[in-house]
C-alpha cells in the first residue's frame, strides 16, 4: 500500500520503479527505517498507545524501565540504520544505472534547473520570428517566463486555418512553443516540421499548426490548445496568447484609406498612420495581466513593429498593467526598417509609435539597440530598400528613455543580418543585472 501511494506521487514510468534497479527493495528498506526510528522516540518519550504497548510486554517480561529506554534506542538505531542504508543504495543504484559521463551531465542538469528555476520572472511580449528568436536565448538563464503572443495573423498556414477552421492562428503560438522547448528533441522538429507545399491539401501547413488546431478542437479554446500542447513538448515558461477574441488588425494609412489583414498591411506600399484591432477592445487574458504583475523584467520585440509588437500592446489592459508595473521595461529595436511598415524610421521613430499606440503611457525604461552592421549584408538590404534603424540619442533622451547598445546579430548562411539567441540573452540579462547603474552613468553624460 505504501509503495502505491509513493508511485502516484511520480510521473508515470519513472525511472524509480523500472523493473531491475531494484529500488523498490531499498526503499522499502527506508520506510521500515522510519518506522524503526519512530518506534523507538515513542518508547524513549512514553508516546501513547506504544507506551501502553511498550509497558504490557515489560510486565510479561518481567524487564525494568532502563531496559525498556534502552530497547527504544536500539530501535533508533536500527531505523536510523535501515533508512541510510536504503538511502545509499538507492542512490548508487540511480547514479550507477549510466556511465561516468551520463551521470555528471544528470548531475549537471539538476544544478542547472535548479538555478534556472531560481532565474528572474520574464514577461516577453511580440510575435513572428523576432520573439521565438529571443526566446531561445532567454530560456538558457531562467526557466520562469512567460511569452504573451499576437494572435492577428491571417497569412500562410495560420490564415487557411483560422478561415477554414474558425480558430485563432497557431503560427507565432507555435514558433513560441517549438522555442521554449528542447531544440534538440525529435519531438519539437516534428512540431516545426511543414508539409511540402505539393502535397495535397496539407501543403504548406507545419505539424504544430495542425496540432494545435486539433487540440482546440478538443479542449474547446485556444487557451487550453496551448497549455496542453506545451506540456508535450515539456517547454520552459508557458505560451499565452494575448488574447482569445478573434482580433484583426486595421491600419489606417495617410492618405486616409483602411487596409485590413496582418499579411495585406505591409503590402500597401502606404505610410501607416495609426494601427487598430477589430473588435476595437478584445479583453486580454487573466493569466497574462498576472504574469505583468509579477514580473521582474517585461520585454517587448524584437519583431515587426505594427504587425508583431504593437498589436498586443493596443489591448488597453496590457498597456495599463505595464505602466503600473514595477518590473523593468525593455524594448528591443529591430535592426534594419522593414519595407511597407518602417521605411526611413530611426530608433526614437520606433518608440515614439509604440508611446502614441499606448496613449503615451510610461512602457519602456530603456530600448536595446544592434551595434553591428557588416558591410557586405548591408549591399544586400539596399538593394531591397530596407537599411539599418539608427539610434538618434537626442531623441530618445527627450522621451526619457534610455539606450543599450549591444552587438545582437551574426550573418545568416544567405548573407542576412539576423539576431542571435545567445547574444540577445547576454544583452538582456547583462542590461538586466546593471540597468540601475547604466541608467546613471547615461543620466551623467
Amino acid at each position: 500500500m505504501i509503495l502505491k501511494f509513493f508511485k502516484k506521487l511520480v510521473p508515470k514510468g519513472a525511472a524509480i520503479f523500472l523493473p531491475g534497479l531494484n529500488l523498490k527493495r531499498w526503499f522499502s528498506v527506508q520506510i521500515i527505517g522510519i518506522l524503526f526510528a519512530l518506534v523507538g522516540v515513542c518508547v524513549i518519550f512514553d508516546f501513547k498507545p506504544i507506551y501502553h504497548l511498550i509497558s504490557f510486554a515489560m510486565r510479561i517480561l518481567d524487564a525494568n524501565w532502563t531496559l525498556g529506554r534502552l530497547i527504544g534506542a536500539v530501535f533508533i538505531l536500527l531505523g536510523a540504520y535501515a533508512f541510510l542504508k536504503g538511502w545509499k543504495i538507492s542512490n548508487d543504484t540511480v547514479l550507477h544505472a549510466s556511465d561516468d559521463n551520463t551521470r555528471a551531465n544528470f548531475l549537471n542538469n539538476l544544478v542547472a534547473k535548479r538555478k534556472l528555476n531560481n532565474g528572474p520572472k520574464i514577461v516577453a511580449i511580440g510575435g513572428g520570428t523576432g520573439l521565438s528568436t529571443m526566446l531561445k536565448g532567454i530560456k538558457k538563464i531562467t526557466n520562469n517566463i512567460t511569452a504573451v503572443v499576437t494572435v492577428g495573423d491571417d497569412g500562410g498556414s495560420s490564415g487557411r486555418l483560422r478561415e477554414e477552421m474558425g480558430v485563432l492562428p497557431p503560427g507565432d503560438i507555435r514558433n513560441c512553443i517549438a522555442a521554449l522547448a528542447d531544440d534538440d528533441d525529435l519531438v519539437t522538429k516534428l512540431f516545426q516540421y511543414r508539409f511540402n507545399k505539393n502535397v495535397s491539401e496539407l501543403g504548406g501547413h507545419s505539424f504544430g499548426n495542425l496540432f494545435i488546431t486539433a487540440m482546440c478542437e478538443i479542449t474547446g479554446d485556444m487557451y487550453k490548445a496551448v497549455i496542453e500542447s506545451s506540456k508535450v513538448l515539456a517547454i520552459r515558461g508557458r505560451v499565452l496568447p494575448s488574447t482569445l477574441d478573434d482580433m484583426k488588425l486595421v491600419a489606417e494609412m495617410e492618405d486616409g484609406s483602411i487596409i485590413k489583414g496582418e499579411s495585406v498591411i505591409p503590402e500597401s506600399g502606404k505610410k501607416i498612420k495609426r494601427l487598430f484591432t477589430d473588435p476595437e477592445h478584445c479583453l486580454p487574458l487573466d493569466d497574462v495581466l498576472t504574469a505583468i504583475r509579477e514580473a521582474e523584467l517585461i520585454i517587448m520585440g524584437p519583431g515587426s513593429l505594427y504587425t508583431s509588437v504593437l498589436p498586443n500592446l493596443l489591448i488597453k489592459e496590457i498597456a495599463e498593467e505595464i505602466e503600473k508595473s514595477n518590473a523593468k521595461k525593455l524594448y528591443i529595436c529591430n535592426v534594419m526598417t522593414q519595407p511597407g511598415e518602417t521605411d526611413g524610421f530611426t530608433v526614437s521613430d520606433h518608440v515614439k509609435t509604440i508611446l502614441r499606440h499606448v496613449e503615451n503611457r510610461k512602457i519602456i525604461d530603456t530600448v536595446l539597440v544592434n551595434n553591428y552592421f557588416p558591410e557586405e549584408a548591408l549591399e544586400k538590404y539596399k538593394a531591397e530598400n530596407s537599411y539599418p534603424v539608427l539610434a538618434d540619442y537626442d531623441e530618445l533622451k527627450k522621451l526619457g528613455v534610455n539606450v543599450f547598445e549591444y552587438r545582437l546579430t551574426d550573418n545568416d548562411s544567405s548573407g542576412y543580418v539576423r539576431h542571435n539567441p545567445s547574444r540577445l540573452m547576454r544583452a538582456v540579462y547583462y542590461w538586466y543585472r546593471k540597468a540601475d547603474k547604466l541608467k546613471e552613468q547615461q543620466e551623467q553624460q
